[in-house]
């Protein structure tokens, strides 16, 4: 194995087939495909998707990748972009990859596939999306882990993500290995997102999983066309390098490369069972379980305390909320929602509901402190304090849609229905369905395409 890593990782990649995959494995990427089609055609229809769209000119069909949810397509580049951020509009896709893996690999494929004069069967739509999301995740992995690197400011879904979207792209066109070192080398220079956008509530998260499918895109077909990357973007210690500069140092080019292979990374990824960030969600389950434990209604509770780390803090312990973007991000509200609505989906991030007049009340009845004991990745301690003087604390380690506590795949296709419907009729919503969950024999994947529209 060569010594360079970008081109050691890209060996790795070009070399891996679809045989290589369990079967569960296989199953789950199904299922996030899936997931991340439902989320995507829902956030067809959100506002940050109709700015985009608005803002492109995007008014017909202009090109073979469709924009999901509606009646044009554009130039596979565009869709890639404008589909990465119908997929994390609503904070219903996946998580625990690059993060959003999935809102960023999905939308480079299906691009790419528009573009594609051949065939392209089921098996290697498959084995580029799976390669996807293991590179975009061993990039984080390597540049020092999620706390380390979101810790810094970066938003590892707009940076990460673009070198999980040129290994996914960069499979389904075959690029050979030195192509794809060169791939890799060039989604270097389309990494990017902060998290500036937490401070008042902008929406510009959303663009990050957009520009990372795009920038990933663009890169494989720059390498195609043979232009040549940067070979030293996972040389820890090179001035410039991704992991240099990134990772403030910090970062361990190895994993990139190490055991690759053994454990797949999709089987880390989790799929949503609530519209909020997934920092909200152990807080969430911790309030159900209690509820539904001590026979609890939302008129016992007098107090509800959240003990939570400084990382978690920064990122979803934020009480002002003036647009849906904040209450996205928000643990205490996703509280006071679930109090005041019975569940946290996308009703529940509406105007009209975080800015109801019982919402201000609930959210005085929250207290959150930073508990300096706590590590960055800590799950918060929920405390209930009924109005009868009772305590109950709970910390789940373990939130519903995570790959220790999986949601069933009855409940995961009900989710993708209920979304995708909003949008398409019930019989294309069920066609899209079936061809997905039957992907690996499917012989010509174009199809699926227009099923999209």
């Amino acid at each position: 194995m060569s010594d360079n890593l970008t081109q050691a990782l890209a060996g790795l990649v070009c070399s891996t087939n679809f045989e290589a995959f369990p079967p569960e494995t296989i199953h789950k990427a199904k299922l996030h495909i899936l997931d991340t089609l439902g989320a995507a055609i829902a956030g067809s229809a959100s506002y940050e998707t109709n700015v985009v769209v608005a803002a492109l000119g995007i008014q017909a069909q202009t090109g073979h990748s469709p924009i999901w949810g509606r009646p044009i397509g554009s130039d596979a580049r565009t869709a890639a972009f404008v589909n990465g951020v119908s997929a994390h509009a609503y904070e219903l896709d996946d998580s625990g990859g690059c993060d959003h893996s999935g809102a960023v690999v999905l939308p480079a494929v299906l691009a790419a596939l528009g573009d594609h004069k051949g065939l392209v069967g089921g098996r290697d739509l498959l084995r580029s999306v799976l390669l996807g999301y293991e590179v975009g995740r061993r990039v984080l992995e390597a540049v020092g882990g999620y706390e380390e690197h979101n810790g810094l400011g970066w938003h590892s879904t707009g940076t990460c993500g673009a070198f999980g979207a040129a290994a996914a792209v960069g499979s389904l066109v075959k690029l050979d290995v030195n192509a794809m070192a060169s791939a890799l080398g060039s989604a270097c220079s389309f990494a990017g997102g902060t998290w500036a956008f937490i401070h008042n509530g902008s929406s510009t998260k959303k663009l990050h999983a957009g520009r990372a499918a795009e920038g990933g895109l663009i890169a494989a077909y720059l390498a195609r066309q043979g232009f040549e990357g940067p070979d030293s973007v996972f040389e820890a210690e090179r001035w410039g390098s991704f992991l240099a500069t990134f990772g403030a140092g910090k970062g361990d080019p190895q994993p990139l490369v190490r055991d690759f292979g053994q454990y797949w990374r999709l089987n880390r990824c989790s799929i949503k069972p609530h519209a909020t960030c997934r920092g909200t969600h152990a807080g969430i389950d911790a309030l159900d379980l209690m509820m539904q434990r001590h026979g609890l209604e939302p008129g016992d509770i007098a107090v509800i305390e959240i003990d939570i780390s400084g990382f978690q803090y920064g990122m979803c312990g934020g009480k002002v909320i003036s647009s849906r973007a904040q209450a996205q991000m928000s643990l205490p509200y996703a509280l006071a929602a679930r109090l005041r609505y019975g569940e946290v989906f996308l009703a529940e991030l509406e105007d009209a509901a975080w800015s109801a007049a019982e919402i201000g009340p609930l959210m005085d009845r929250i207290v959150v402190r930073i508990d300096p004991a706590m590590k960055d990745e800590d799950e918060p301690a929920i405390t209930i304090v009924t109005s009868a003087g009772e305590r109950h604390r709970l910390v789940v380690e373990f939130p519903l849609g995570g790959p220790q506590n999986p949601l069933t795949d009855e409940r995961l296709i009900g989710k993708y229905t209920a979304l995708a419907g909003m949008v398409l009729p019930a019989a294309r919503v069920d066609a899209i369905s079936d061809f997905v969950l039957d992907l690996e024999n499917q012989t010509d994947t174009r199809s699926l395409l227009m099923l999209l529209q």
